[in-house]
């Protein structure tokens, strides 16, 4: 979603903004802005605009136009009003006392704004933004200029989701920070001190980091960071370290971070994998997660969105299938609006990468008020998601910088397949033999992950054909079915494509009305027992004129007989076959998006991290 970053300390702050803000531009943003307190005139200096960051940097002269040593910017995505260069962040008080940028978004702006109105206040953008602004300034002139106060007495009016930076004119040197529900975080460095709404942003100056909690205010100078509650209470926080470094949120030399983070696969796969197996044995006693609990689950359920939504589907087909435990899963944004049912002796686990998926955090706190037990399967330490669940499972895929998701979400596959491997164990629903085989399996997925990429060449010739493809579909049964749903959203995230995936055996119930001279159908078809079935289907697609590419694992050559073009995946356990049958699926997106010119790593109207529902 949208990017902010601060900065107060002994250099000129907007080069340092801007530089910020370059990091967080995979978040997907339409406009941008900067506000530096002047050092010569002492008054607040705004500048926004419309469009890249760059036309930014060319306004201010790569910052250099902007004096100043204190300072806020932002990337917007919008959400209310269209973009422009006056629905920009930062907003302001009429006479520039209070400036302000905001993430997320404030439900009851129009209510605030109906006050604010028969108080004498006029508004100038669409923005729920300028409308909290102008709340801020109207108690910080109600407290005698309090900024803690004015602060809190807002946080405490307005309802939604917020990670604010704010400075006001007459607190020159003082930067302060609130969040409820959007991420937040605070930086030090001996050169100052830093705001951030993630970690890429502020890394080449520090890695010494505090999270803000929730309903939380920072005051931030440039050699001390103070927090408050939203009682206006001192509180004390613990810094937290961020172990990988700037390098590893650059492209090394790949032409795009997506690449880059395709081929990172194998290596975050394995790294998730030596987390928690140890000594031949799968330990998960870092999740807090003990083998009694495991016994006592009667079901689970799985809540998340997107590409974590898709993980999902194939955990509930490798849980059922290797233990005696009912899955359900749910959409993340729909979880709460059907009033669940909850049974005792549930596990409800969350999926997100940030973990901080605006729907996916609202879920987990339902279930934690219903006093079910929760597990957060997440790849940022420290996040809203991982301090809130009441065990966590973190995945080791580091920073993931393309706004679609492949790392992340192998790394999901892999906590899961940990995860139902475990419980089979424990409750006797798998012999000491075949959890020794399937660790042993596991343990060469990512060898050969690196053999699909080395071969990578073949499907970017095939992909180049469709550059111009209207439509594409996906087909598949099982484990397939849910790896077809990946592969589909990443074709539409970063192509444009228009693309469905649809379980194979629904075909005939509608959707082959769609198929047509040419058009591209994917069929998947990694397990074994529905080899067949699906091949059956693909033959139906054929004989209506479809133009057929097939998924399969080595040795299955017959399928040549059938389709036009094959990818072929080694061998593995089947529970295990998606986690090598989306790194094609992945590279078909990837190679048809930069086939067609596009902005791989930064599609239209998509963010990285979802923080509004």
């Amino acid at each position: 979603m949208c990017g902010i970053v601060g900065f107060i300390g002994t250099q000129q702050c907007a080069p340092i903004l801007l530089d910020g803000l370059s990091k967080l531009e995979y978040r997907g943003y339409d406009s941008a802005g900067m506000a530096i307190l002047n050092d010569y005139t002492g008054k607040i200096d705004i500048v926004k605009a419309k469009g890249r960051l760059k036309i930014l940097a060319e306004k201010t002269d790569d910052g250099k136009a902007m004096p100043g040593c204190c300072g806020i910017g932002h990337t917007r995505w919008a959400t209310h009003g269209e973009p422009s260069e006056t629905n920009a962040h930062p907003h302001c008080s009429d006479d520039r006392l209070v400036v302000a940028v905001h993430n997320g978004i404030i439900e009851n702006y129009q209510e605030i704004k109906e006050k604010l109105a028969r108080e004498g206040f006029r508004f100038y953008s669409q923005t729920d933004t300028e409308i909290v602004t102008k709340l801020i300034d109207y108690y910080y002139e109600k407290t005698n200029h309090n900024p803690v106060e004015s602060i809190s007495r807002t946080m405490l009016r307005v309802r939604g989701s917020y990670a604010l930076g704010i400075m006001f004119q007459d607190r020159p040197g003082v930067i302060y920070a609130a969040r409820k529900d959007s991420p937040l975080i605070v930086g030090q460095s001996e050169k100052g001190s830093f705001i951030a709404s993630d970690v890429p942003a502020i890394l080449t100056y520090t890695r010494d980091v505090y999270y803000i909690g929730n309903l939380e205010i920072a005051q931030l100078t440039q050699d001390s960071v103070t927090f408050y509650n939203i009682d206006r209470e001192e509180i004390t926080k613990e810094k937290t370290q961020i172990k990988w470094d700037a390098q590893a949120a650059e492209k090394g030399g790949f032409e795009h971070f997506m690449m880059k983070e395709i081929h990172e696969q194998p290596k975050a796969v394995l790294d998730t994998i030596n987390a928690y197996v140890k000594d031949g044995r799968i330990d998960l006693s870092e999740t807090g997660l003990t083998e009694e609990d495991l016994t006592a689950v009667r079901r689970i359920y799985f809540v998340a969105c997107g590409s974590a939504y898709h993980v999902c589907l194939a955990a509930k087909y490798v849980i059922e299938d290797l233990t005696d435990i009912p899955v359900e899963i749910d959409l993340a944004s729909e979880y709460r609006y059907r009033n669940p049912k909850l049974e005792k002796d549930s596990l409800v686990i969350v999926i997100s990468q940030s973990g901080e998926t605006a729907d996916s955090l609202a879920a987990l706190r339902l279930t934690n008020e219903r006093g079910i037990k929760t597990l957060g399967i997440i790849n940022v330490v420290g996040s809203s998601i991982a301090r809130e669940a009441n065990h966590v499972m973190y995945t080791l895929a580091g920073p993931e910088i393309a706004v679609a998701t492949t790392k992340a979400y192998s790394t999901q596959l892999i906590s899961c397949y940990l995860l139902a491997m475990e419980t089979a164990r424990v409750r006797g629903c798998i012999t000491e033999e075949k959890y020794a085989e399937m660790l042993k399996e596991l343990g060469l997925l990512p060898e050969k992950m690196e053999r699909i990429l080395a071969d990578k060449e073949r499907l970017q010739w095939f992909a180049s054909k469709f550059a111009s493809a209207r439509d594409i579909f996906f087909i598949g049964r099982g484990l397939d079915y849910a790896i077809s749903m990946e592969g589909s959203l990443k074709m539409k995230e970063i192509s444009y494509v228009h693309s469905e995936a649809y379980a194979a055996g629904e075909l005939k119930h509608g959707t082959i009305s769609l198929i047509e001279d040419g058009t591209l159908v994917i069929g998947v078809m990694t397990q074994k027992d529905l080899y067949e079935k699906t091949l059956s289907n693909m033959v139906e697609v054929k004989s209506r004129g479809g133009y057929l590419m097939g998924l399969t694992s080595y040795g299955n050559y017959s399928i040549e007989d059938t389709v036009d073009f094959t990818v072929y995946v080694p061998k593995t356990d089947p529970h295990f076959a998606t986690s090598l049958a989306v790194i094609p699926l992945q590279l078909m997106g990837y190679y048809v998006s930069v086939a067609k010119g596009l902005d791989v790593d930064k599609p239209r109207n998509l963010a990285k991290s979802v923080t509004v529902e």
